[in-house]
């Protein structure tokens, strides 16, 4: 079947199209036009929404659960609720993010995620038609004794080639990003394994010097994760692993923009060092994400949940931010584009995590995934795979 999509403006990459006219067969974009110089095909279904931007899905790539799940669960309710979730939010793939836990724990949890995987990319199944998850982001065990946050300080690991590995093979190969405090001894050997394997390696929960920083980017690092949060803070004689994510233009970094984790101010410079070809907003979203306030499950944590915070023993843990809020505040504290700002949530981490030849733009011969804003850059509708699976 044939559908046609009519709005006000297309935005893809960062150019944008006035009174698009985008033409989606079995699932692909077959065509971007103006209005006017292509019929709409006899039978077609015709979708118009004359004051709406349309923009590529969202792809979140640091997400813990949503609707009281987490993605450790690794089952086909938890994955169904999220992706399905995550589709209202405009989200068209994510990679479902780990905890630091027991490592038999992870072990079962790389499984159970890696199964999920392979059962959204069949051919067939009983795939629920939400955000697709792509690829499994390891945050933890590998991390800092000192910047773990609220990672549990019993769980977290020497870096260990043998112990990826074994984390590799649980998953199936699908391990697509890893976070790692580059400081701590064997970091830059794990690294470097991790890189030969194809996996996207970001350096977090770090209180690296500068020059363990750069060492952990000239090993293969691509990445920074949740940026400003559980780094060693900036100082003028001592940037650290904050001044090195900030000055280094080829860096990847991501952002929570949620105003909690990080202040407004530090967003605009964030956003005035990364410029829009490197920052990635992401959600850092736990299993209360669409849920009351209450108390919740990350790993192993009870996480308390009351006014948009996420606390455990004092410190945050995760958030409840979406990323169409994500983008609507980035909008608001940088007074960027809705361009720029869906830059940040898709092509950019498409490009990030090596999915930018399926995911991130809206080209003819793309999967047809369309995130449709409001003038106010709420979520009007989405479409994945060609088919309206919210609005």
């Amino acid at each position: 079947m044939t559908t046609v999509l009519t709005a006000a403006k297309l935005l893809t990459p960062l150019t944008e199209i006035e009174a698009p006219q985008v033409t989606i067969e079995d699932g692909l974009i077959t065509s971007i036009e103006s209005q006017g110089a292509l019929a709409v095909p006899e039978g077609a279904q015709h979708l118009d929404f004359p004051d709406a931007t349309l923009v590529p899905g969202y792809f979140d790539v640091h997400i813990h659960g949503a609707m009281g799940h987490n993605a450790m669960e690794g089952t086909d309710e938890a994955f169904d609720a999220i992706g399905k979730f995550l589709a209202t939010c405009g989200v068209a793939a994510y990679l479902p993010t780990t905890v630091t836990a027991p490592i038999d724990m992870t072990l079962r949890a790389l499984e159970g995620m890696a199964q999920q995987i392979e059962r959204a990319n069949a051919a067939s199944g009983s795939f629920s038609g939400g955000a697709k998850p792509l690829g499994i982001h390891l945050e933890g065990p590998f991390l800092s004794h000192s910047k773990r946050g609220v990672q549990p300080a019993e769980y977290l690991q020497p870096p260990s080639i043998e112990l990826l590995q074994r984390f590799w093979e649980a998953s199936g190969g699908h391990i697509v990003l890893m976070t790692v405090a580059p400081e701590l001894p064997g970091a830059i050997a794990l690294i470097q394994e991790a890189v030969r394997l194809g996996i996207r390696v970001s350096l977090g929960h770090s209180n690296a010097t500068t020059p363990e920083a750069e060492a952990g980017v000239a090993a293969g690092a691509v990445s920074a994760t949740h940026t400003f949060n559980a780094m060693r803070p900036l100082d003028h004689r001592e940037p650290g692993l904050l001044g090195v994510v900030l000055d280094e233009a080829h860096l990847y970094a991501e952002l929570i923009c949620d105003g909690i984790h990080v202040d407004p101010l530090l967003v605009r410079l964030f956003h005035k060092a990364k410029t829009p070809d490197r920052g990635l907003l992401v959600t850092d979203a736990i299993a209360a994400t669409g849920m009351p306030d209450g108390v919740y499950k990350l790993g192993t944590m009870d996480v308390t949940v009351a006014n948009g915070k996420c606390m455990f023993e004092g410190k945050l843990a995760g958030s409840v931010l979406t990323m169409d809020r994500a983008v609507r505040n980035f909008v608001k504290f940088t007074k960027a584009t809705y361009g720029v700002a869906a830059h940040y949530a898709s092509a950019n981490p498409a490009h990030m995590t090596g999915f930018n030849e399926t995911y991130g733009e809206l080209a003819p011969g793309r999967r047809a995934d369309i995130t449709v804003l409001t003038p106010a850059g709420e979520i009007r509708s989405i479409l994945l795979n060609g088919q309206v699976v919210s609005g």
